[in-house]
């Protein structure tokens, strides 16, 4: 059908319908129904990861990854379900097919439960246009329907300058010497859009007061100006939403986290453990390995040093006593760069873990080497076949709970005493650690009635009736 055959009343009706809002671009492919989006930011919001959040809800993960980086990682819509006073896109595909079937206006609205002039404004307005005619299809509508539903809000900071100058001289401010001299410090690197907080590198000196500060100082300096008033959250969407045009992006550098999006809370406790199956959880370990009755259940962990250094401890929870496993550097260690996904050369990769602790797990007797309980660190991802080697079951604590594994971590702290935070802990050889394991050994304690562990293990050792098995003292 022609425009001009159309009748004056009906090009008349569009006219006043195009009137009503202003020129709309052309969509190209629609983007997803507004139901689509609320699945996707709902499913990040528990943690998912954007690639999975996106194919579950039958978009393509680029597209998902465009969602949650021009978003700052913040949802942009509400996530709670519409009321029934909107057409939803369901309703759209109704009418769609309704309508190409020849069904009349009140028919479909019979159908739908809705009034017939909501369905004949709904065939006018958001009709595909471009083909000279008015075609009715649902993705079309509902992008009509969204884009007309936009109501922009300017951001505060855009439309106040004095409170916009306020915020970003103490979020970017220089830092200053107590008479106003500025202060350079160091040179860093520049801001790529990435986060800001790199390991053992320079970061810019500023003022970096946090936007909660910011919001809360603001009302003290100016007590009487209800202009100059923020919360904390317009401060944070200034900074991660792209498009609001308040501030720079790179003022996330200034941030104490340095991150450039938003991380959902969520998703920072669902860190990848795939090593980790419901068979190794603790709540799987043997009750006997509780109360500390029973010889044989080990509690592991590394102490950390400069360079990808690293020590194994290994501390039996009866007895308390401490194995020190030496984990020397490969080779190629700082001569050939580390390839991606490929092995680890710090001395503490999943392989090299796998073979120290066998080496010393294998020098004690059977009878004392039934449990291991570890943290959930990817450097003992092997452990199925460290447990088909050595016999010894491996457990994982829960995420940031230390304190499931205490008599581990109260000997990691004393072991930091001979091993300080900040040194190179690959330049001790095995020999060196073992005299170190055995000062750690031959101390009393009070738990075991002023016994030393080395006492305490040997009595172990005597009762399992294995002469010639070497102690570890």
């Amino acid at each position: 059908m022609k425009t001009s055959d159309v009748s004056e009343g009906a090009r008349r009706q569009w006219r006043a319908d195009r009137a009503l809002r202003p020129a709309m671009r052309s969509p190209g492919r629609p983007d997803p129904s507004r139901v689509v989006q609320r699945q996707f930011w709902r499913l990040i919001a528990t943690g998912v990861t954007t690639v999975k959040a996106s194919l579950a809800v039958g978009v393509s993960w680029p597209v998902g990854s465009r969602w949650f980086r021009h978003a700052g990682g913040m949802p942009p819509i509400s996530l709670a379900e519409p009321t029934g006073r909107y057409l939803s896109f369901e309703e759209r595909e109704d009418i769609a097919i309704l309508r190409a079937k020849g069904t009349g206006v009140r028919q479909i609205a019979r159908a739908l439960g809705r009034d017939a002039g909501t369905i004949s404004r709904e065939l006018r307005r958001n009709a595909a246009t471009r083909g000279g005619k008015q075609e009715y299809r649902a993705s079309v509508a509902q992008w009509k329907a969204q884009q007309a539903a936009k109501r922009p809000k300017v951001a505060k900071l855009v439309t106040n300058d004095r409170l916009r100058e306020y915020v970003q001289e103490r979020l970017d401010g220089t830092v200053r010497l107590a008479d106003g001299t500025a202060v350079a410090g160091p040179d860093a690197a520049e801001w790529k859009g990435r986060k800001m907080k790199p390991h053992r590198a320079d970061r810019r000196w500023v003022t970096a007061w946090s936007p909660q500060q910011i919001s809360h100082r603001v009302r003290l300096d100016f007590p009487d100006d209800e202009s100059m008033r923020i919360s904390h959250e317009a401060i944070y969407q200034a900074l991660f939403i792209q498009g609001h045009g308040a501030l720079k992006r790179e003022l996330v550098a200034c941030l104490r986290t340095g991150r450039a999006l938003r991380e959902p809370r969520a998703r920072t406790r669902n860190k990848p453990q795939g090593h980790v199956t419901a068979d190794v959880v603790l709540s799987e370990r043997p009750a006997e390995a509780a109360d500390r009755a029973v010889p044989g259940h080990w509690e592991g962990d590394l102490i950390i040093g400069t360079g990808r250094s690293a020590i194994g401890t290994l501390v039996e929870r009866s007895s308390r006593s401490t194995l020190l496993v030496h984990l020397p550097r490969l080779e190629d260690w700082g001569e050939r760069p580390p390839v991606k996904n490929g092995p680890s050369l710090g001395g503490y990769g999943a392989a090299a873990m796998n073979a120290a602790l066998t080496a010393s797990m294998t020098r004690l007797p059977e009878q004392l080497r039934k449990t291991l309980t570890w943290d959930r660190g990817k450097e003992l991802s092997g452990h199925a076949q460290f447990a088909l080697e050595t016999g010894t079951k491996v457990f994982f604590a829960d995420p940031h709970s230390p304190w499931q594994r205490p008599t581990n971590e109260n000997t990691n702290g004393l072991l930091r005493q001979h091993f300080p935070k900040g040194t190179d802990l690959a330049r001790w050889s095995t020999e060196e650690l073992d005299a170190v394991a055995l000062a750690i050994n031959n101390r009393p304690r009070k738990v075991l009635g002023w016994k030393t562990p080395a006492e305490v293990f040997a009595e172990q050792l005597r009762s399992i009736r294995q002469p010639g098995v070497a102690t570890t003292d």
